[in-house]
């Protein structure tokens, strides 16, 4: 008796936490300005890439962490460019997909003075390091294994998965997203929209 009680005080916390995490998720992506009349121009089709207006950009958070590398990078360094932030895992099968669309970005605007930035989540160096090899990704990443940096930007903007791109405007503010797998032309989109011109 005892126990089917514990087991159903077990379950009925489990479904009140599944229930906040999404009222969470909702009123975080309300609050980042989704919605037809609040900021947001979706890119493509559907709704998990968009551009947010100038008024409706909230300040990215500033961090310093361990490159894969294993030196220090500040996002301070970054300061007055584009930038394209990509939280992936070698362990993440949609980051495996995205990855060839993210090499062929950068290789594009790179050149165009937007910057490319890494966060890999919980994952190890060797396995992030073969990753990058593998894909041709050349610009650095960070190593976020405890996720102290993907939850500070969990803070401004919905990221409830991996992969999740990012991209920040040269005042420091989050310009657009990516939500889940992102292919060439979201990507090229939206940084067109934010540089204000198409790389060649």
């Amino acid at each position: 008796m005892f126990r089917a009680k514990r087991r159903a005080v077990v379950v009925a916390a489990a479904v009140l936490a599944g229930v906040v995490a999404t009222v969470v998720l909702v009123t975080g992506w309300t609050g980042s300005g989704a919605g037809q009349n609040s900021g947001v121009t979706y890119i493509g089709p559907g709704t998990s890439a968009l551009l947010y207006a100038p008024g409706h950009r909230v300040l990215a958070p500033e961090f310093t962490a361990t490159s894969l590398t294993g030196s220090r990078l500040s996002s301070a360094s970054y300061r007055g460019q584009v930038v394209l932030v990509n939280f992936w895992g070698s362990w993440c099968p949609p980051c495996r997909a995205e990855a060839p669309a993210l090499a062929a970005v950068s290789a594009k605007y790179a050149p165009a003075g937007v910057a490319f930035l890494g966060v890999d989540l919980r994952d190890d160096v060797a396995s992030a390091q073969a990753f990058e090899r593998g894909f041709g990704i050349t610009y650095p990443s960070v190593s976020d294994p405890g996720s102290v940096v993907t939850l500070d930007f969990a803070a401004k903007v919905p990221i409830a998965a991996t992969p999740t791109t990012l991209v920040i405007d040269r005042t420091g503010r989050i310009a657009g997203a990516v939500f889940g797998q992102a292919t060439y032309s979201e990507l090229t989109a939206i940084l067109a929209k934010v540089t204000g011109k198409t790389a060649g």
